[in-house]
């Protein structure tokens, strides 16, 4: 399929899955409660899905390798709707459960899925462009989705889950009729009767540094989303209400940078450089929210935080499609896994720092960031080959 039919597809896609993930953040704690779920249940019932999409995200991956992008997306899509129908029909909390680990199973194909395909279809060149289309395209969906969720919370808390289910149904329906194959049958063939190796095989090498640089970049995002509400609260009295915008500004910048600014500067510098001066804006950003007092602080500093962030997943998920010997599928399903990894630790460690004393989750952020810069200068000393374009010095 055409880049240039096929691109604006992926976006939709991604962008409805992730509206239709959005519109249950906003309702799961009062529907959890609701179902007598502890504050500790609650906790274990949202990471038990990053959980699921911890072990499953590689195997999609390599699956896809195999039998094709599309009928794994398919997959992905149709575990999705299930588990938001069950979600909307619990009636007791371990349906909840049930329906939060089908959908984590299932669903850990898409993002994978969806990067891989982006690599099958792009030149090197415009690799960084594709994917940051598909940055840009889930940050959009985390933007409307909460919103939308809100809004039909007020009817009733089971509304928003049959409208995210309705919306994965229009998303499979959009794939099946539309989205044609990226991997030719022969490509299929010979990745099927390939030498059968681990799903780890791809953390051989220089490239298992960048792994790690992507779980470092997620650790710290993690503990800021899960301690920012309090801490604005603490430091400038901020409402949930001003908390929204302020979250929707970070979103909105941070689209934009995917979207437009990450494939001009991929290709003009490289992905090193955008990685490395994405790490740069975020320890930045990192240390200007130690600064906030009111709401216009809030929203300029955390967007600060959210474009330099914006900068480094797409550049990673491109530079090591272009670089590993995995195939695209093993290789993103493995990045989306040491995503998870992130989240599932990122939340509670945040937690517990903020406990310890307020501002640790920040500064501990732009530590992290500076240990990713440190990771990739040593990625790069052990890979030189790789910087085909302007360093950042």
């Amino acid at each position: 399929m055409e880049v240039k039919k096929a691109l604006p597809i992926l976006f939709a896609v991604m962008f409805l899955v992730m509206v239709g993930f959005g519109i249950i953040i906003p309702v799961m704690p009062f529907y959890a409660e609701e179902l007598g779920a502890s504050p500790t249940q609650l906790g274990l019932l949202m990471a038990v899905y990053s959980l699921m999409q911890l072990f499953f995200a590689p195997f999609w991956g390599r699956i896809s390798d195999k039998i094709g992008r599309k009928p794994v997306i398919m997959i992905g899509i149709f575990g999705l709707a299930v588990s938001f129908f069950l979600m909307g029909m619990s009636s007791s909390l371990w349906m909840l459960f049930v329906a939060r680990i089908i959908g984590g199973v299932l669903s850990a194909a898409n993002m994978p899925t969806v990067m891989a395909y982006v690599a099958d279809i792009t030149s090197h060149e415009n690799r960084g462009k594709g994917m940051g289309i598909i940055g840009a395209s889930v940050g959009l969906g985390f933007i409307f989705g909460p919103a939308i969720g809100g809004i039909f919370s007020k009817e009733s808390l089971h509304t928003p889950f049959f409208i995210a289910g309705a919306s994965s149904v229009l998303t499979f329906l959009l794939v099946l009729f539309v989205l044609k194959e990226s991997l030719s049958s022969e490509q299929r063939k010979e990745n099927l009767h390939k030498k059968k190796e681990s799903i780890f095989s791809a953390l051989k090498g220089p490239t298992s540094i960048l792994y790690i640089l992507q779980w470092f970049v997620t650790l710290s995002l993690a503990g800021l989303e899960a301690t920012f509400a309090y801490f604005a609260f603490e430091k400038a009295g901020l409402e949930s209400a001003q908390l929204g915008y302020v979250f929707m500004i970070m979103g909105l910048a941070g689209a934009i940078v995917q979207g437009g600014l990450v494939g001009r500067l991929t290709k003009k510098w490289g992905e090193g450089a955008v990685i490395q001066l994405g790490i740069l804006i975020s320890a930045v950003g990192f240390s200007l929210i130690l600064l906030i007092d009111n709401f216009v602080t809030a929203a300029i500093y955390l967007t600060v935080f959210g474009v330099g962030n914006g900068f480094i997943r797409p550049s990673v998920s491109s530079l090591l499609t272009k670089t590993s010997s995995a195939g695209h599928g093993s290789t993103t399903g493995l990045l989306s896994s040491f995503d998870s990894l992130g989240r599932i630790i990122g939340p509670p460690l945040g937690g517990w720092l903020f406990s310890v004393a307020i501002p640790l989750p920040y500064v501990s952020g732009a530590i992290l960031s500076l240990l990713a810069l440190i990771l990739y200068q040593v990625y790069k000393r052990k890979s030189p080959q790789l910087e085909t374009r302007v360093p950042l010095s």
